[in-house]
């Protein structure tokens, strides 16, 4: 299914898009990946999202990316005896370990862990930061504090602690089972939530033993301090700006977006921006304008992908709402002032073979009249340094891989084409013509840039470009061999 933008969109599934009908026409209307969120639903719930999606791949024959967002380690506070209690600014409040029901004193907080890394000073944000605790004193299993900033605390609210790196693993016993369950399901990519160092990516990793690419998400202020380690062990990244502007002041989130953006497309891997993107579209089936700003912020910083959550998830107008961020990115990325952006703002490091093919590829179809560039892969790698290269002309990731195809699916400007084993060049750019003229991208008078590795199926072989005609004759009589 062509797309007529490069940026792609990721949606979340929930009780809205639960049906072969929904989840198709959010497809349909410019979904690129689905989002499984593990926080929400059972087992079977996700089983049977996952299935449909798979029929609707076959179905329309376009491959999609299926990512499962694994829940994280949740710090919650405790119950109280009134279900709730309002605790004013400058009052004293406790948080303890003792199991019993809290008041406008105490309330338990069953996370030794936190105790145990708490010093004076230290900040607690509970509700979303709604709630502001400053630690006066604390010990193994108390810290006694000073409401900063007052409100309503009731039952299980949750709890950040932005000024220290926490002894918790990023997987939590659920996130374990989790990881399992979706590996086994056959799921593209696994989201890691509350990241804080690239310990946590490793054990990911070495559970999932390469059945689903590792995305990391950015929403601790810890993991922007070692953002460049986590980036070197994860395959992708996720600007997850909610907890980010909980965390940290709101107003250092949209240079952090920038600059992580950045060294991901740097690094040739893929980074999705995402929370709160279209919140409004909740509720209304019209964006305010300054969501559709910020979806064409990200658009122009190069962001791979764009996502929805609630909006797609749980709320009244899904369909439009991905019509919504596919209307905005074809608009931004036909203005001029879009590729002025892109190019001034490219900076890869250039040390090997394909590196360089990549780059020249990129060159030579903007410097001629190619329409198209076309790349054999099999780990993907290609058609990730492709990207990265932000070309003026589409991307087609010719693979034999189903996997790989799908993986890509989250890829700025990527299309992925399925194809049979090869063993000679001549069929490789037979095929990419094939695939150009059928895609719509090129006709039998245009040409077409063939990027490959031979020997064919070995990864990390990339060492061919060739300018070739779209018509098979021509390719015939041109390279009898």
């Amino acid at each position: 299914m062509r797309r007529h933008r490069n940026v792609k969109i990721v949606a979340t599934l929930g009780p809205a898009s639960n049906d072969y009908a929904m989840i198709r026409a959010l497809h349909e209307a410019g979904a690129d990946v689905f989002r499984l969120n593990m926080s929400h639903g059972t087992h079977d719930d996700i089983r049977a999202r996952h299935e449909i999606i798979r029929q609707i791949e076959k179905d329309l024959d376009s491959p999609i990316a299926i990512l499962a967002d694994l829940q994280g380690p949740k710090l919650r506070v405790g119950s109280f005896a009134r279900g709730e209690e309002e605790l004013a600014e400058g009052a004293a409040f406790r948080l303890d370990l003792d199991p019993a029901e809290g008041d406008a004193t105490r309330v338990c907080l069953p996370h030794p862990e936190i105790f145990a890394a708490l010093e004076p000073g230290a900040n607690l944000l509970v509700n979303d930061g709604k709630i502001r605790l400053t630690v006066q004193r604390c010990g193994p299993d108390f810290a006694d504090c000073t409401v900063t900033v007052g409100g309503t605390i009731s039952n299980r609210k949750g709890v950040n602690v932005p000024d220290v790196v926490l002894p918790l693993a990023a997987l939590s016993e659920k996130d374990r089972k989790d990881l399992e369950f979706a590996c086994a399901l056959g799921v593209d990519w696994l989201a890691l939530s509350f990241v804080q160092r690239p310990e946590d990516v490793i054990e990911a990793r070495s559970l999932a033993a390469g059945r689903a690419a590792i995305l990391s998400k950015i929403e601790k202020p810890s993991a922007v301090k070692c953002f460049d380690e986590i980036l070197a062990v994860s395959d992708g990244i996720m600007v997850a700006r909610g907890d980010l502007g909980v965390e940290l002041p709101v107003q250092n989130v949209p240079p952090i977006q920038k600059r992580l953006v950045r060294r991901c497309r740097t690094a040739a891997k893929p980074v999705i921006v995402a929370t709160q993107m279209l919140e409004s579209m909740i509720e209304s089936p019209m964006p305010t304008r300054a969501e559709v700003s910020d979806v064409a912020t990200a658009i122009y910083e190069g962001a791979d992908a764009i996502m929805l959550s609630a909006e797609s998830a749980a709320g009244h107008y899904p369909v439009e709402a991905v019509s919504t961020m596919n209307n905005v990115a074809v608009e931004v990325e036909s203005d001029p002032t879009y590729r002025e952006v892109i190019e001034a703002s490219r900076k890869a490091s250039r040390t090997t073979v394909a590196d360089g093919i990549v780059a020249a590829a990129r060159e030579i179809a903007e410097t001629t009249d190619i329409k198209v560039i076309c790349c054999y892969t099999q780990s993907g790698t290609t058609a990730l340094l492709t990207a990265r290269e932000r070309p003026r002309v589409p991307i087609i990731a010719m693979t034999s891989l189903r996997g790989t195809a799908r993986r890509l699916a989250l890829t700025w400007g990527v299309n992925c084409v399925m194809t049979g084993a090869l063993d000679r060049f001549k069929m490789a750019v037979v095929n990419a013509a094939r695939a150009a003229r059928a895609q719509g991208y090129a006709t039998e008078a245009d040409q077409i840039l063939v990027i490959a590795g031979v020997p064919f199926n070995k990864a990390g072989t990339t060492n061919i470009l060739r300018v070739a005609p779209c018509a098979e004759r021509l390719i015939f009589a041109t390279d009898p061999e």
